[in-house]
């Protein structure tokens, strides 16, 4: 990932910064991420009754499942801050699931920086505006804002 200055990151605020690469989201990380979750309903863990029994055309994936792939999405697409490379999670502001993402399917994120507030010597609040695209569809998965925190590196 290309590092960048404070002043160079500042710079690409209301830009977009990247597309990331396609996640394709199998079955299988839908069973799993229902094995973690304990959210099991027929619409995500049996495709063939979701077929026939919702207007998906099988099992389609959870929203938080798609929403906890903006991180790797970010990580595809974000630049490194130079000594600002501790990333935390503050939080996320009007997040909205626009369209199910189905079994098999392949999704990307499209990010735009939207803020960059310094806090002191050592932190950089951020916020993304991020788009979940789906593939060959042609309305999002997802919208909404992440918010983080950079941290400067202890030197």
């Amino acid at each position: 990932m290309n590092k960048v200055t404070l002043d160079a990151y500042e710079q690409m605020v209301g830009t977009e910064i990247g597309l990331s690469d396609w996640i394709t989201v199998s079955q299988k990380m839908i069973d799993d991420f229902s094995n973690v979750t304990g959210d099991r309903q027929f619409i995500h863990n049996n495709p063939d009754r979701a077929a026939d029994e919702t207007p998906f055309g099988g099992a389609i994936a959870h929203g938080f499942l798609t929403l906890s792939l903006i991180t790797q999405m970010y990580k595809d697409t974000t630049p490194i801050i130079i000594d600002h490379e501790v990333v935390i999670n503050y939080g996320l502001n009007r997040i909205r699931f626009l369209s199910p993402v189905p079994s098999g399917a392949r999704i990307r994120g499209r990010i735009t920086l939207a803020k960059v507030e310094p806090r002191g010597d050592t932190q950089i609040l951020t916020e993304n505006k991020i788009v979940v695209e789906i593939e060959n569809a042609e309305k999002p998965a997802m919208l909404g804002t992440w918010v983080t925190l950079l941290v400067k590196n202890k030197v």
